[in-house]
């Protein structure tokens, strides 16, 4: 058996500390690489269901592919082509809606006795003849080639991860084995005649490490399908309320303000703002009535802060088996690292590193497991 070197505890955790911030630092500066990749990795294992059954019946890799883009070509079509659609249908009443708000903002400097004439004259439509549309055309052209080649990047590695995802796992298992064997016998070169392997224990510690690293990946693999749909699960619920509230209140276009809020509420924060301001403002514009536009705005904030602020964190952490405090800890250290795609990846990542370290053999790492578990 090797005598294992135990290095001074002081120093473990400041090399431990240094190391993070390295970690930390080098996928925030690598962040366009990292970002696509674990999108993409996270994708896989979303169409990890459909690729077993399609492996299990003797579908190539190549065909397996294949279909995959299909489907992931399908969804990005749908989404697109919904906003498209919304886009125009808003653009039909535009004028009408110009219109009214012109009228709000007018009665408004009327009754707050203001005399500044840009108030008293307010035009919605001479504030967008201001607009430099040629600087706008460009930022516009600019963010959809950004988006465009970063979905283009994503699904890159994606078509890699699919094809080679399998000797990258064979790959981590063989080094963790044999590691795990060198560990408690001593590599080939330490061995003597007096230090020789015995056969059984070595098997029982290859079938017990390899049972371990399975359950590990498996454990993985249904955290992120579970992740992925509970938010669907809350989201789809958040909108459908929304937009039954929406109709119910007489707000133009509830279906849309609904399917705004599914979509918008997978990123963090910021969608929640967005998804609560569009349909007030409508609500104002439409009804001629700030307090009408609170009304909606206080209603629908009840609604996100049940759905977001209380349901999901208690729903994702005991599918997850996340503690409510980490989750929301998590949120803020990856939004830091690497923005609102950081924010949106938080959760899944934190439940992968949750499950690393949880099968970890050191009483540090298993202290850490604990205080991120939900019991």
């Amino acid at each position: 058996m090797r005598k294992k070197i135990q290095a001074d505890p002081v120093i473990k955790f400041f090399v431990s500390i240094i190391g993070i911030f390295i970690i930390g630092f080098t996928l925030s500066e690598l962040s366009h690489i990292f970002v696509p990749f674990v999108f993409a990795y996270f994708l896989f294992f979303l169409f990890s269901p459909l690729n077993f059954y399609f492996e299990k019946i003797k579908f190539p890799t190549a065909l397996i592919i294949i279909v995959d883009l299909v489907l992931l070509a399908l969804i990005i079509f749908s989404v697109g082509r919904f906003i498209v659609d919304s886009f125009l249908q808003f653009t039909n009443d535009l004028q009408i809606y110009f219109d009214k708000l012109n009228l709000i903002v007018r009665n408004i400097a009327l009754e707050l006795k203001i005399r500044d004439p840009y108030f008293r004259n307010f035009s919605i439509q001479k504030i967008i003849a201001k607009i430099d549309y040629k600087a706008l055309a460009g930022g516009v052209f600019s963010s959809a080639f950004s988006i465009t080649g970063s979905i283009l990047f994503v699904l890159f590695f994606f078509v890699f991860i699919v094809g080679g995802h399998r000797g990258f796992i064979e790959a981590i298992r063989k080094r963790y084995v044999i590691g795990k064997i060198e560990t408690e016998f001593g590599s080939s070169s330490e061995r003597t005649e007096e230090n020789i392997i015995d056969v059984n224990h070595a098997i029982n510690i290859k079938t017990v490490t390899e049972n371990k690293l399975d359950n590990t990946f498996i454990a993985i693999t249904k955290q992120i399908q579970n992740y992925i749909i509970s938010k669907i699960v809350i989201n789809l619920a958040t909108g459908i309320i929304t937009a039954l509230a929406l109709f119910l209140l007489d707000v133009d276009f509830p279906i849309i303000w609904g399917l705004l809020t599914f979509f918008l509420n997978f990123i963090p924060t910021i969608g929640s703002a967005i998804s609560l301001l569009l349909p007030t403002l409508m609500g104002i514009i439409q009804h001629d009535s700030i307090g009408y536009g609170l009304v909606i705005a206080g209603i629908i904030a009840a609604i996100q802060t049940l759905g977001f602020n209380i349901a999901e964190p208690i729903l994702l952490g005991r599918r997850l088996d996340l503690n409510p405090i980490m989750i929301l800890l998590s949120v803020l250290v990856w939004g830091y690292i690497w923005g609102i795609a950081g924010m949106l990846l938080a959760v899944p990542l934190t439940a992968i590193i949750k499950i690393i370290i949880s099968n970890s053999e050191s009483q540090n790492l298993k202290f850490i497991s604990d205080l991120m578990d939900s019991d």
